[in-house]
């Protein structure tokens, strides 16, 4: 009996070590974030660039969307987590700044540019279509991912499955977003517009709106939180949608430095790594980066 004890003993201790090994390489974290980028060490920069200033204040202020699933969302200990904040971190790190040195501004479509103008964020990373419009005001770096317009409706609706569906018909969308007036101009919806696209969801699901419209991945997000709630009216998009980063306009030298570094992240597979572990979960494709417009 007692032989049988000390055998039984050591099994329980080699199946809790098991498990403990295991979720040990499971990881175990919440939110979805991939581990923080590598920070390089005294990066030199020109005298007077933006690089050398954030670099030398070991500190950096980044606009993100906070309720965008998949690509920018406030996690459950406050940070935002997704696709858009790992390129930021990692463009951080290449400047030497940590992720801990990061301060995550919310930043919506209306007030983008405006933060930009200001001085209230040094970059915005945040689902920001590139426009001839905007970039009369802001510069961009990128494209880094090119999304496309979409709709999502109600699990039950059956009567909307392309664009051309929702001609008279109320519509969600952010105020001042480039899929809040093309929806208008080009397909005749009635625009309902919104601070948020969460906010958005509640008019959906009581049916005061028949469609969300904005980008497809943004969408997918929503769709894979609530799956018996809502679903995409097809799996195609109507437009192109070239997201760039956001940065002061006239301020060439960082645009170029940007751009050289997300085409460094392509190649040394930083940009994969950034989308397994964010948009990765729900679309298994990884995309390749976009052709970047030095203009």
């Amino acid at each position: 009996m007692k032989a049988f004890m000390t055998r039984r003993k050591s099994l329980l201790i080699a199946a809790s070590a098991a498990v403990a090994l295991g979720l040990s390489a499971c990881g175990g974290g919440s939110g979805g974030s991939s581990s923080a980028p590598p920070v390089a060490e005294k990066p030199s920069f020109a005298a007077d660039t933006t690089m050398a200033k954030l670099a030398s204040a070991g500190k950096i202020t980044i606009g993100s969307k906070f309720d965008q699933p998949l690509f920018g969302q406030k996690g459950l200990d406050g940070k935002p987590v997704g696709f858009d904040v790992e390129i930021g971190k990692a463009i951080a790190g290449k400047l030497g700044i940590p992720a801990d040195k990061i301060e995550w501004v919310e930043t919506v479509s209306a007030n983008r540019e405006e933060f930009i103008k200001q001085g209230k964020v040094d970059i915005i990373v945040a689902t920001y279509t590139i426009t001839d419009k905007r970039k009369n005001e802001v510069d961009f770096a990128g494209p880094y991912y090119e999304a496309g317009q979409a709709l999502m409706v109600n699990k039950d609706n059956t009567t909307i499955t392309k664009p051309e569906d929702v001609k008279g018909k109320k519509v969600c969308s952010v105020t001042g977003s480039t899929p809040a007036s093309t929806i208008v101009e080009k397909y005749g919806a009635v625009l309902v517009p919104a601070a948020t696209y969460s906010a958005c969801l509640e008019p959906l699901r009581n049916k005061q709106v028949e469609a969300i419209t904005t980008d497809n991945v943004i969408l997918a997000g929503f769709v894979d939180k609530e799956p018996e709630a809502f679903k995409l009216a097809s799996d195609q998009t109507f437009t192109k949608e070239p997201y760039g980063i956001g940065l002061k306009k006239g301020d060439t030298a960082f645009r170029s430095w940007i751009n050289d570094q997300l085409e460094a992240f392509a190649k040394d597979g930083t940009y994969k790594k950034a989308w397994e572990a964010t948009a990765g979960k729900v679309i298994k494709t990884v995309p390749e980066l976009p052709a970047i417009n030095r203009y």
